[in-house]
């Protein structure tokens, strides 16, 4: 996991590491040039405070933290997400938004475990059914994810609207799957849904953050990273790393049914190529 992730998980911190983080990510650039008295001086914390938190993130101490900090500041990984405030041109907004989407994709590639999308594969191969849930904007990726599945030979539905979600979860059962979609994983909608559909014995799978509400009723959890205010905003860049994740187990599924979904996937190109014009139109 990149400092800057680590940093922007700010309120795992201590309240004092906690003013040093967002110091450091007012201006991650400056931050790598700054000698450690002044750093504390406008964090307002001691020396001693800013060597705790780095070595907390992984480094031996302050002169380690800023080699590794202008390291993924070089690489591009130190494109953290920035927010958009009322006063922002246009040309400071299209930057953000493709600079936060950016660290979004690449904080969700290296959150990614390859232990759990196996075990999240495995189960949608050989589940009866599949089941996505999702509310607001998840719930967009819910039907994304419905309609990329549906080329499977199986039932998949979508349910964005909570009295089918609480119902669906309830007669969902040990061949089922069922997918829940929560960027922060706070949703109580979402929540509820997860326990009704843990009591029928389903599979479940989170697309969400670790460590969250959601998150503790999971078999799996498929970390989207937790870095974008939600609270102002309508979620952006952290649906665009949903729908990636979404796309890793639709791959993964089909290289894992093999031929056999090969073979069903013409039948279902075949049946939808009347619905498109020829280039000659």
């Amino acid at each position: 996991m990149s400092l800057l992730h680590q940093l922007n998980q700010h309120d795992k911190l201590s309240k004092t590491a906690r003013f040093v983080a967002i110091k450091i990510l007012e201006d991650p650039q400056a931050a790598v040039s700054l000698p450690i008295a002044e750093l504390a001086r406008r964090a307002k914390v001691s020396e001693p405070t800013v060597n705790r938190l780095c070595r907390a993130l992984g480094c031996k101490g302050y002169p380690d933290f800023k080699v590794k900090l202008a390291g993924e500041l070089a690489s591009g990984r130190g494109k953290i997400s920035r927010t958009i405030n009322f006063d922002d041109n246009l040309s400071e907004v299209v930057s953000k938004v493709f600079d936060s989407t950016h660290a979004s994709l690449t904080m969700a590639q290296n959150a990614c475990d390859i232990s759990s999308i196996t075990a999240a594969i495995t189960a949608l191969t050989d589940a009866r059914a599949i089941y996505f849930f999702g509310h607001g904007a998840s719930g967009s990726v819910a039907i994304d994810a419905q309609h990329k599945f549906m080329r499977f030979k199986k039932p998949v539905v979508a349910h964005v609207d909570a009295l089918n979600q609480r119902i669906a979860a309830t007669n969902l059962n040990q061949d089922d799957v069922a997918v829940l979609i929560s960027y922060t994983g706070r949703t109580r909608i979402i929540i509820e849904a997860a326990e009704l559909a843990v009591n029928s014995g389903a599979h479940i799978l989170g697309l969400t953050s670790q460590g969250s509400p959601l998150a503790q009723h999971c078999q799996q959890v498929l970390e989207v990273g937790n870095d974008e205010d939600t609270d102002t905003y309508t979620p952006m860049t952290s649906r665009i790393a949903q729908l990636s994740l979404i796309d890793i187990l639709v791959a993964g599924t089909a290289l894992k049914m093999g031929n056999e979904f090969s073979s069903h996937l013409l039948d279902v190109k075949r049946s939808v190529a009347n619905t498109k014009t020829t280039k000659e139109n």
